[in-house]
C-alpha cells in the first residue's frame, strides 16, 4: 500500500475545493441569472399589459364621453381604428340592449355589421360584459379593490396578442363594455448579461487557483478563500442584477408615459375633431372632465398607478418604491442562493461528495430499487412540504396569486402574529370574551381534545381486549368483528351520521332524553356540549385500534408467566400491573403516539360534527388551519399555522420516544 504523501494530500485539498467552487459559482450563477431573466421577462408582461389597458382604456373612457349607444359612439371606433392601428377587433357591447353597437373585427362586416343584437354564439361576450359590471359595482359598494374590473386574455410567446376587455360607464352606471385586441409592443433592446455571468463564473476560479499556491495543504484556509470568493462573486452578480431590473423597470415607465400622452392627446383630439359631425346628427356627447394621463394609465382594478406623465412627482415616488422593492427581493434570492452555493462548496471541498458517490457505487442496486418510491416521496410529500413551508414567509392571498414568493415575502410577520397574540380573553362593551380565533385558545382546545380522545381510546380499547382476551369466551369472532365496525366504516360517514344523533329536533339523542322527562339539549349551541358530541363521535371511532393493538400484544404474553405468578400468589392487578402493562408497552407506546398524532390532526369530526361551532369554539389547529386557507384565502397565514402544527408534533413525537425508548430495539 502506498502511503500518501503531504503533496498528494495538498493536491487533493486543492482540487477537490477547486472542484466544489467552480460547481458552486455555477450552480449560484445559473439560479440567480435564471431568476434574474424570469424577473425581466415578468417586468416586460407587466409593461406590455399596461400598455396595452392604458390603449382600451383610453378609448372606453372617449366612449364615455361619446354615449355607449348610437352613431356617435359607431363614428368614434370609426376615427379610432383609423387612427391606432395598434388596436384591432374593437367591439362596442351595450348590455341593456345585448347588442354589438359597434365593431371593427373582421367577422362583424355585411350581414353581420354592427349595431345587431348579439347572436348566440356570441352570448361569451354578454357574459364578459356582465361579468365587468358585476365586479365593478362590488368593488364601489364595498369599497375595496377585490374583482378585476379590466380583464386580459392571452399574451403568450413573443408575439402573442392581448385581448382587453374594460368597461363603458356614463354617470356612475356601468352599461356597456369595450372588447379590444392590441398586439405586444417591440421589447426593444436588452441589456447582455453574459460577460457579468462569466465574470461571476472564471474569476472566482481564477482567482482561487493563484491564492491556493501560496497557502499550502491547509484545508481551512483553502475552504474560507473560496468561500470568500463565492461570496464576491454572487454579491456582485446580485448588484447587476438590481441594476438592470432598475433600468428595466425605468424604460417599462417612460414607455407607459409616452403611451398614456400619446393616448390622451389622440383622445381629446379626436372628440374635438368629431364634435361638429355629432351636433349635426343631433348627438350631443357629454364633455365631461379632460381624459388625463392618470385616468388610464390604471391596474386592472381601475385604480391609478399614481401618475404616468414622465417627471410628475407621483410617477417618481412609485418608481422609486417599485425599484427599491425590487431591489429587496433580489437581495433576498440572492441571500438564499449564496448558501446554498456556500452548502454545495462545502458539500463536495469537504469530501462529504466523493463518500456520497462511493456509498452510491457500492450499494447502487439497492438504490435503483428505492428510487422510484424516493421519486414518488419527492413528488407528493416532499415537494409539496418545502413549498409550503416557503409560503408561509410570505403574504399570499387570492388576490396576489400571479405575484411570486420574493414579491410577497414578508419574512417571519405570519408566525409573529400567530405566535405573539396573548389576547386570549377581550374587552368588550358587553364585558370579557374568548377570542376563539386565537392560536392558544385552539393550542388549548386541541390539547384537550387529544388528550381525551386518545385516554378514552386507550382505555376503552384495553378494557375490551382484556375481555376478548379471556379464556374460553363464547362466540369471540363474532364480537371482534362488531367491535372493529367503527373503524372499518368510513369516518366521514359516522361523523354525519352522530351529527344527526345530535340534531335538537329529530337526533335520537334528544328523542331518547324526551323518553324520561327532560328537554332537548340545543347541542352547538354552548362550547361544553359541542366539544361533548365530538368527543363521543371520536371517541366511538377510536377504541376499535386500541383494541386490535393491544388484544394482538396480549396474545404474544406466554401464558407460563400468569401460572408463575399465581403459584407465587399474586391477585389479578398485581399480574395486570407487573406483567401484562410491561409486555403491553412496546407496542401500546407506538401505538399511542400514533393516535395522538391521527386525534391532533382528527379533521373530519370537528369540520362535519361540530363544524366549530359555536363561533369557531371548537376548532382544533388543523380546521383553523384549513379555513384560514379556504375560507378566509390568507394561504401564507395557513402555511405558517400549518408549519407550527408540524413543530409541535414534531417535538412531541421527537420527546415521546427518547421518554418511551419506544423504538430503543429497532436496528
Amino acid at each position: 500500500m502506498t502511503v500518501p504523501t503531504a503533496r498528494t494530500i495538498t493536491i487533493s485539498h486543492r482540487r477537490r475545493i477547486l472542484a466544489g467552487l467552480a460547481l458552486a459559482a455555477l450552480a449560484g450563477v445559473a439560479l440567480l441569472t435564471a431568476g434574474l431573466v424570469a424577473s425581466r421577462s415578468a417586468q416586460r408582461e407587466e409593461t406590455a399589459r399596461r400598455l396595452g389597458i392604458v390603449r382600451v382604456q383610453a378609448l372606453a373612457q372617449s366612449l364615455d364621453r361619446a354615449g355607449i349607444e348610437g352613431d356617435a359612439a359607431r363614428d368614434l371606433v370609426r376615427r379610432w381604428a383609423a387612427s391606432d392601428p395598434s388596436l384591432h377587433s374593437i367591439r362596442v357591447i351595450a348590455l341593456s340592449g345585448i347588442s354589438l353597437e359597434a365593431s371593427t373585427a373582421p367577422d362583424d362586416a355585411g350581414a353581420r355589421a354592427a349595431p345587431r343584437r348579439l347572436e348566440r354564439e356570441e352570448k361569451p361576450l354578454y357574459d364578459q360584459g356582465q361579468r365587468i359590471r358585476a365586479a365593478a359595482e362590488t368593488n364601489r359598494e364595498e369599497g375595496v379593490a377585490r374583482k378585476t374590473e379590466i380583464e386580459i386574455v392571452g399574451g403568450e410567446g413573443p408575439d402573442g396578442r392581448l385581448e382587453i376587455a374594460a368597461p363603458l360607464e356614463r354617470e356612475g352606471v356601468v352599461g356597456g363594455m369595450v372588447a379590444a385586441t392590441t398586439a405586444k409592443p417591440p421589447t426593444g433592446p436588452r441589456r447582455g448579461i453574459a460577460l457579468d455571468v462569466a465574470l461571476a463564473v472564471v474569476l472566482p476560479f481564477l482567482l482561487f487557483w493563484i491564492a491556493s499556491r501560496g497557502i499550502g495543504e491547509r484545508r481551512g484556509p483553502l475552504l474560507a478563500t473560496a468561500a470568500a470568493l463565492l461570496a464576491i462573486a454572487i454579491s456582485f452578480l446580485g448588484v447587476r442584477a438590481v441594476g438592470t431590473l432598475a433600468e428595466e423597470r425605468r424604460a417599462g415607465e417612460a414607455a407607459v408615459a409616452q403611451a398614456a400622452e400619446t393616448e390622451a392627446a389622440r383622445a381629446a383630439r379626436l372628440l374635438a375633431e368629431t364634435a361638429a359631425d355629432w351636433a349635426a346628427l343631433g348627438v350631443t356627447p357629454t364633455t365631461g372632465t379632460p381624459i388625463t394621463t392618470a385616468a388610464i394609465d390604471v391596474d386592472v382594478y381601475r385604480r391609478p398607478y399614481g401618475g404616468a406623465a414622465a417627471g410628475t412627482p407621483g410617477a417618481a415616488a412609485r418608481v422609486a418604491r417599485d425599484a427599491g422593492e425590487t431591489a429587496r427581493a433580489v437581495r433576498r434570492v440572492a441571500i438564499g442562493i449564496g448558501l446554498l452555493a456556500l452548502a454545495l462548496l462545502a458539500f463536495v471541498g469537504l469530501g462529504a461528495a466523493a463518500r456520497f458517490g462511493a456509498t452510491l457505487r457500492r450499494h447502487r442496486e439497492a438504490y435503483l430499487y428505492v428510487l422510484p418510491a424516493m421519486l414518488g416521496m419527492f413528488v407528493l410529500v416532499f415537494f409539496p412540504f418545502i413549498y409550503g413551508v416557503a409560503l408561509s414567509f410570505t403574504d399570499a392571498t387570492l388576490f396576489n396569486t400571479d405575484k411570486s414568493i420574493p414579491e410577497i415575502w414578508v419574512g417571519l410577520r405570519n408566525y409573529g402574529e400567530i405566535l405573539g397574540d396573548f389576547a386570549i380573553v377581550k374587552q368588550t362593551e358587553s364585558g370579557a370574551v374568548v377570542n376563539y380565533l386565537n392560536f392558544y385558545w385552539t393550542l388549548f382546545n386541541t390539547v384537550l381534545w387529544t388528550v381525551a380522545n386518545v385516554s378514552i381510546g386507550v382505555s376503552v380499547g384495553l378494557f375490551l381486549a382484556l375481555i376478548l382476551n379471556t379464556r374460553g369466551l363464547r362466540l369471540r369472532p363474532i364480537y371482534r368483528v362488531l367491535l372493529i365496525l367503527p373503524w372499518a366504516m368510513p369516518n366521514y360517514i359516522t361523523a354525519l351520521i352522530w351529527r344527526g344523533m345530535f340534531h335538537q329536533q329529530f337526533g335520537v339523542v334528544n328523542q331518547v332524553i324526551q323518553i324520561f322527562g327532560g328537554e332537548p339539549i340545543s347541542w352547538f349551541d354552548r362550547w361544553s356540549t359541542s366539544f361533548l358530541t365530538a368527543l363521543a363521535t371520536n371517541g366511538w371511532l377510536s377504541f376499535p385500534f386500541m383494541m386490535v393493538v393491544s388484544l394482538g400484544a396480549l396474545q404474544s404474553i406466554p401464558s407460563d408467566l400468569f401460572e408463575a405468578a399465581r403459584m407465587d400468589g399474586a391477585s389479578r392487578w398485581q399480574q395486570f400491573r407487573s406483567i401484562t402493562l410491561p409486555s403491553l408497552q412496546p407496542a401500546l407506546i407506538p401505538a399511542i403516539i400514533l393516535s395522538v398524532i391521527w386525534t391532533f390532526n382528527m379533521f373530519n369530526i370537528i369540520y362535519l360534527v361540530t363544524q366549530g361551532e359555536p363561533g369557531s369554539s371548537t376548532e382544533i389547529l388543523i380546521t383553523q388551519s384549513y379555513k384560514y386557507a379556504f375560507e378566509r384565502y390568507r394561504y401564507g397565514y395557513a402555511a405558517a399555522y400549518s408549519t407550527v402544527i408540524f413543530m409541535i408534533l414534531l417535538v412531541y413525537g421527537y420527546w415521546q420516544n427518547r421518554v418511551t425508548r419506544a423504538t430503543e430495539g429497532i436496528a
